[in-house]
């Protein structure tokens, strides 16, 4: 069976556009409701939440250093650690936390 690619590259870019299009021509004016506002306004970081979080988990050789960093990750970025420490505090976990796993 030979499959034509030009097909599926049709159909992914008419749902890429109809995506992207449909809520442009459907809401035409300000959106009032709050409820839908502050759903809207999640929306990016949800998002970038559901595709980081498991690939933190997964980038390690056990995801229990992975959750491990991400745990130290979140602590230290709670306190107001900036980028670049929280980075540097995650590889110290992952590479610790490897060193006695592993």
């Amino acid at each position: 069976m030979q499959h034509n690619i030009y097909i599926y590259l049709l159909i992914m870019s008419a749902v890429t556009l109809a995506i992207r299009i449909l809520p442009l021509t459907l809401i035409r004016r300000q959106v009032k409701s709050p409820f839908l506002r502050s759903f809207l306004y999640y929306v990016p970081y949800v998002t970038l939440a559901v595709m980081t979080v498991p690939a933190i988990t997964q980038a390690t050789q056990t995801p229990v250093s992975g959750t491990l960093a991400l745990v130290v990750g979140v602590a230290i970025a709670w306190y107001g650690a900036s980028l670049f420490r929280v980075a540097a505090f995650c590889c110290l976990a992952v590479f610790l936390s490897e060193l006695v796993l592993v």
